[in-house]
């Protein structure tokens, strides 16, 4: 970036505030699609394949990609991407055939589909579950983005006696903004911004992975470079059992990660939770099941571009930077390696852009967030409340009330988020990738693999997915109480044997099920094998005035950057600045001119009524 004489970090914090503001016009005028909580909580069906595929991508990752998951990568190379070719393949499978049938199941959350194959019990025995998962989740997406953004901006002013780092203070800023956005944005706010980030953040990682490689003389230089630099073992695709990288702690997981095992074990979890019944709500928004092919196709191929790219700029970091990221410690940043995207994107992108990549990081974990906050309401006031209704002769809500009760706990579990965010950020030794391992491999996996049982065994009673869930919590528990140290991969390679196993053990009971359960399961096939039938049991789309709304804003927001190019940058720097800002403006320009060329002229009493 070049010395300009102008103050950087207030042009960047001025990039910031206009396209926050231009993020929360975007809820404002998405919030008038809603009239409902089917509108508030999934878009009313109504959504668009490309709206909604956008959504589920921007929704599988958030800023730990570019913080924990880019610290991997400096510090091991290319094993880290082995994480998100699985999630590729999982939305790969959900194309083939699993994305039709979860938006065939017709449902607004992911208990309520607990509901139709287990039955009561089982539905809140998951919805509270859920909701603590999508509560740790959330907290270690904040943690990750509050590391990112304490990497770039000097917070020192800020730090007072209430806080011991600078990490600490973003928590708490980032994560009141992140609230009152969430609290006041339903799921279509949610999932046009999530569109628009999508526009914004692939092109700008695309121009910072070329940025990398160009800075270390291209592909072939990048090689030569890590050969130079003795990291050839380090940076290899799959690396032996026993191999150390630098920034590893002592302990099992520090000399087995990136091995074969490794990755048959992520490969093995990823296509787990792709695969199973909780991972329906990403296809609940579009219309019917051949959009919801459409919308996991898009997914997978921007997975696919996405591993290509973004841990170029960390690895170089760790080629070009490396002292630079490793003295982050001295910030309380706990695991420098995860700043060294950040700090690859400091050096490498010319002014101006650097607050639109901290914009594109916010914004990735906002809409993940939207799993612990916007999802967890809706698992409240749809699961949750109403069996609260029933056991304690509690009122029932109407629809007025279930949104205020909504936004209510969205508010709560809000608190909550930012509190656990803090925790991790105190904690000693592991970083939120090792987090983020453990939480997957000891609860969510458990608690996944009954429900993707569910979609292929038939006859099952109704108790079994608990009694796996609890069969399969059990190894994990004993190793930590026992002080087991199992890495990642033997967790998942016994978890996902005895999970398996406890769920077929209870087969032989099915001849014991009820007549109701029985009708009630095979109701649940049927149902998850028929098509939706749109125009009968949703009515009328609104596909143009989605064309036309997010066209135009991503057109303004496209025009926007690329006004950046009069900033005093290099020709190299104006033409990445164009690049970035012309790609958003060109598909914007096009949605918005198809949506309008789409829509039909008005007769002369509907002008007439338009213009009163």
């Amino acid at each position: 970036m070049p010395d300009t004489g102008i103050d950087q970090r207030t042009i960047e914090y001025i990039v910031i505030g206009a396209y926050l503001a231009i993020l929360v016009t975007v809820g404002l005028v998405f919030k008038r699609f809603n009239s409902n909580v089917s509108d508030y909580f999934r878009n009313g069906c109504k959504g668009t394949w490309w709206l909604v595929g956008s959504s589920a991508f921007m929704t599988s990752f958030s800023a730990v990609t570019f913080t924990a998951m880019a610290g991997a990568a400096f510090e091991s190379g290319f094993g880290v991407t082995i994480i998100f070719l699985g999630n590729a393949i999982g939305f790969f499978l959900a194309f083939l055939f699993l994305a039709p049938w979860f938006r065939q199941l017709r449902c607004i959350t992911a208990p309520e589909i607990i509901h139709l194959r287990y039955g009561r019990s089982t539905q809140m025995f998951y919805a509270w579950i859920t909701m603590i998962l999508g509560l740790l989740y959330a907290a270690l997406w904040l943690q990750g983005l509050a590391i990112f953004c304490a990497a770039i901006f000097d917070f020192d002013a800020l730090t007072f006696w209430v806080f011991d780092t600078e990490v600490e203070v973003v928590i708490l800023l980032v994560g009141c903004v992140v609230l009152i956005y969430s609290v006041f944005g339903g799921s279509w706010a949610v999932m046009a911004t999530d569109f628009l980030q999508f526009l914004v953040l692939m092109p700008l990682t695309l121009a910072l992975g070329w940025l990398a490689l160009d800075a270390v003389g291209g592909l072939g230089g990048f090689f030569e470079m890590v050969e130079a630099k003795g990291l050839t073992e380090d940076f290899r695709f799959i690396n032996d059992p026993g191999h150390t990288f630098i920034g590893d702690a002592e302990g099992a997981d520090s000399v087995n990660k990136y091995t074969i095992m490794f990755a048959i074990a992520t490969i093995t979890y990823k296509v787990i939770k792709s695969a199973e019944l909780d991972a329906a709500p990403k296809y609940f928004a579009v219309k019917d099941g051949r959009a919801a092919r459409k919308a996991a196709l898009l997914a997978s191929v921007m997975m696919l571009l996405g591993t290509a790219v973004w841990f170029f700029p960390p690895m170089v970091a760790r080629l070009l930077y490396e002292n630079e990221v490793m003295a982050l410690a001295a910030q309380g940043v706990s695991k420098p390696a995860e700043a060294a995207y950040a700090v690859a994107g400091m050096n490498l992108l010319p002014l101006g852009m650097t607050g639109l990549m901290v914009v594109a990081m916010f914004s990735a974990t906002m809409s993940s967030m939207d799993t612990g906050l916007n999802r967890n309401a809706a698992i409240f006031v749809r699961d949750v409340y109403p069996a609260m209704v029933k056991w304690c002769r509690m009122p029932d809500l109407g629809e007025r009330a279930s949104f205020i009760l909504g936004q209510v706990f969205s508010l709560v579990f809000g608190v909550i988020i930012i509190g656990l965010a803090f925790y991790f950020a105190q904690a000693e030794g592991k970083g939120v990738f090792e987090n983020m391992l453990d939480v997957g491999a000891l609860l969510a996996l458990p608690m996944g693999l009954p429900l993707l049982m569910a979609l292929f065994v038939r006859p099952a009673p109704w108790w079994a997915a608990i009694f796996s869930v609890c069969a399969a919590l059990i190894p994990g528990i004993l190793a930590k109480t026992q002080g087991w140290d199992w890495n990642y991969q033997t967790k998942i390679f016994i978890i996902v044997p005895v999970g398996i196993l406890s769920y077929v053990v209870t087969i032989p009971f099915w001849k014991n099920a009820s007549d109701n359960y029985r009708a009630q399961v095979d109701e649940f096939f049927i149902r998850m094998k028929t098509p939706v039938d749109f125009e009968k049991e949703v009515g009328g789309g609104n596909d143009l005035s989605q064309l036309k709304i997010m066209g135009s804003f991503s057109a303004v927001v496209g025009v926007c950057i690329c006004t950046l190019v009069f900033l005093p940058n290099e020709f190299s720097g104006r033409m990445v600045i164009l690049f970035v800002g012309g790609t958003v403006a060109i598909i914007g320009g096009v949605l918005a001119l198809v949506g309008m060329r789409g829509s039909k002229p008005e007769s002369l009493e509907e002008s007439e009524q338009s213009a009163v």
